[in-house]
């Protein structure tokens, strides 16, 4: 089945099904999005129609397990963005050096990419020792793969190119031991890190933190629950702490424009007021 061929009211009933069984909100996820990877899906489970999956979902809690697979969308990669990622290190990390201790929270941070970036980041501004960083996510196995810290080892030669280009002050080699066809990073580069689920679309504020960094998340979600993702950064960050999103995302048009201003717009780095 092509995503053109989904019924909308099957699908509001599919994620109503979830909602109500679940917790998992993705009734504010944006349809055509959530259409394509459904679309994935039914060819997946051999499903004529999301009535099917449906179903499933009602009679068997661990089939849930498998299709938030395809809800959400586990792509990311190591320093992803360079620009931004230099622009933490040249504009936002002699901030963060003025607090005696450190919190970050990595909204959305899908298998652990962005969280062991930035912990490297970290490290070598001489600030991992002194920080706390919380990496949370809606998909278990995605939070499982975080905690592992094993990739592709094919996926380094592009992933040591954007360390170059982000700043990097050695060789990202250095932070991990390769065996066969995978790598595994440094454990101790975690070691402070709370991984943990966490919904942007149903739960609340949990930390008081300095940087937010949620890249490539709000780009899923319609304009409410972005909003809504919003409300949880302000209320997240100190005064004057530091916000950062994808390259296709703004904060422009929220109603929660006024609470931050920009610190670098193509870098997509913002500031609370």
């Amino acid at each position: 089945m092509r995503a053109g061929d989904i019924v909308d009211l099957e699908l509001e009933l599919l994620l109503q099904a979830i909602h109500s069984r679940y917790q998992y909100d993705f009734r504010h996820y944006a349809r055509s999005s959530l259409k394509r990877r459904l679309a994935r899906a039914l060819s997946r489970f051999g499903a004529d129609s999301l009535s099917q999956l449906q179903a499933r979902l009602l009679r068997e809690p661990a089939f849930f397990a498998e299709l938030i697979a395809y809800l959400t969308v586990p792509t990311t990669e190591l320093f992803r963005d360079p620009d931004y990622f230099r622009t933490l290190r040249e504009q936002v990390v002699p901030y963060l050096r003025t607090y005696p201790s450190l919190k970050v929270w990595i909204a959305g941070c899908s298998t652990g990419e962005e969280l062991y970036s930035m912990a490297i980041l970290l490290r070598e501004e001489g600030l991992l020792a002194k920080t706390i960083l919380y990496a949370t996510d809606i998909n278990p196995h995605s939070l499982q793969a975080a905690k592992r810290g094993i990739y592709r080892a094919e996926a380094m030669r592009r992933a040591s190119e954007q360390y170059f280009l982000a700043g990097g002050k050695a060789s990202l080699s250095d932070y991990y031991s390769a065996a066969y066809d995978a790598v595994r990073f440094d454990p101790t580069l975690i070691e402070q890190a709370v991984i943990s689920d966490h919904s942007l679309a149903t739960d609340a504020v949990f930390a008081e933190v300095h940087l937010v960094s949620c890249r490539n998340v709000l780009i899923y979600f319609d304009r409410e629950l972005q909003d809504r993702a919003f409300g949880l950064f302000d209320e997240a960050l100190v005064r004057q702490g530091f916000l950062g999103l994808g390259s296709k995302e703004t904060i422009h048009f929220s109603s929660r424009k006024h609470a931050f201003e920009p610190v670098c717009s193509n870098a997509r780095v913002y500031r609370k007021r």
